[in-house]
């Protein structure tokens, strides 16, 4: 079932702590994030700072005032590809009471759209190999998994 009532928006300082709370609220997620800590100045600055980038975005899904997602969009312009722009999708999280109404499936699509009208020729993203769910997600959205990704903590 889609639910035509999604409203994808840019977010603003108001809904930050609904942000974190949706980062907060997944299996890694709650050991990155504290949805019970009330110092945002941190989830503020990078707000801030996603804000002040041209190419740099975040938003949230809401159902009529309700936000029940979040995702980062961010378009890179880069030399290869012969100069092209990817888009890079991040973040995205769905509230558990929300999952498996097909909300996920339109913020993608969403993002696939915006990523096209900002002449991106890529959209890419990275999910963590323990999130087997969002993987065949993913997956069944048509992202194939052609890199190997690395991260190192700082």
């Amino acid at each position: 079932m889609l639910t035509s009532e999604l409203i994808i928006r840019e977010a603003v300082t108001e809904d930050i702590a609904a942000v974190v709370n949706l980062l907060a609220d997944d299996q890694l997620g709650k050991q990155r994030e504290n949805e019970q800590d009330t110092d945002l100045s941190n989830y503020l600055l990078a707000f801030r700072r996603i804000k002040e980038d041209p190419n740099n975005f975040l938003y949230v899904a809401c159902l009529k005032t309700e936000i029940v997602g979040t995702f980062q969009l961010t378009f890179i312009q880069n030399m290869t590809y012969k100069g092209a722009i990817r888009a890079q999708i991040e973040a995205v999280r769905i509230r558990k009471t929300h999952q498996n109404q097909n909300l996920g499936t339109q913020m993608i699509r969403w993002a696939i759209e915006k990523s096209r009208e900002e002449g991106a020729a890529m959209l890419q993203l990275s999910s963590n190999k323990v999130r087997r769910k969002a993987v065949e997600f993913y997956e069944k959205m048509g992202f194939k998994p052609s890199h190997v990704g690395m991260k190192l903590f700082l």
